[in-house]
């Protein structure tokens, strides 16, 4: 796995951590802002191939 898949990968697995715990705590704005992250990072891997399954996981 080169670096930029591997960052990539790593920056989904935040943003869902990141997405979880913001519903959990009812932070509303920063679900918000974490759901955008996410697709915009899902949007990026799609472009280049990057198969996220593992990272969804």
């Amino acid at each position: 796995m080169d670096a930029f898949t591997a960052g990539l990968l790593q920056r989904i697995r935040t943003a869902q951590t990141d997405l979880t715990r913001a519903r959990e705590t009812g932070d509303d704005f920063l679900a918000d802002v974490e759901q955008a992250e996410l697709d915009d990072l899902h949007r990026l891997a799609a472009e280049h191939g990057v198969e996220v399954g593992a990272a969804s996981a």
